[in-house]
């Protein structure tokens, strides 16, 4: 049996261009807070599973929601943590790792 992957199209870069850097780091953090556990301040399995249809990911299986956190989490503890999550979504973005040097330079530099 075929593995089945979520679909995921590539909106960010036309986001950056209409939000600006800075303003899309700020939805990223949106994204992030609306999937985390209230009470472990992180996205845990658990939390992504139960959230997932909120970002119309209704059909996301235990394995790819599994494969998400895996893929995600840099410092092995089984979560993501909002600095996690950001480097996740510039990942899985081609459009955005082309011009995420200048995008972090512009969100310096409106800070």
């Amino acid at each position: 049996m075929a593995a089945r992957a979520v679909a995921f199209e590539d909106f960010f870069p036309v986001m950056v261009e209409r939000l600006g850097a800075r303003g899309f780091m700020e939805e990223l953090s949106k994204g992030f807070r609306l999937l985390m556990d209230e009470e472990k301040r992180v996205i845990t399995l658990e939390s992504l599973k139960r959230k997932a249809c909120l970002l119309g990911l209704q059909g996301m299986t235990d394995e790819d929601a599994r494969s998400m956190v895996r893929e995600g989490d840099l410092d092995g503890d089984g979560t993501l943590d909002e600095k996690e999550f950001c480097v996740l979504m510039f990942r899985l973005s081609p459009g955005l790792m082309k011009g995420s040097k200048e995008m972090l330079e512009e969100a310096i530099d409106s800070s």
